[in-house]
């Protein structure tokens, strides 16, 4: 069934997601590079905005990551 957990499984999974898109390989083929917005002047648009938003997963959640990682990883190695 879909509860909390589940919930909370869903959104680690997404961040990891998130926090392990590669600038140079992947981001900057499709033009979401964080230089791009920063070219054209455009810090307003939605595409800006969600550049930033990567960026700042990418630089801020990355040890809190880290520790919630090992914690759930732990968590289904002893509770199942």
């Amino acid at each position: 069934m879909f509860g909390f957990g589940t919930l909370l499984y869903v959104t680690l999974l997404l961040l990891n997601a998130v926090a392990i898109l590669n600038e140079e390989r992947f981001l900057a083929r499709i033009g979401w590079a964080r230089n791009s917005a920063e070219l054209y002047g455009d810090t307003e648009s939605v595409k800006a905005k969600l550049i930033n938003l990567i960026s700042a997963v990418r630089t801020l959640m990355r040890i809190p990551l880290i520790a919630t990682n090992v914690v759930v990883i732990v968590y289904a190695l002893v509770l199942g």
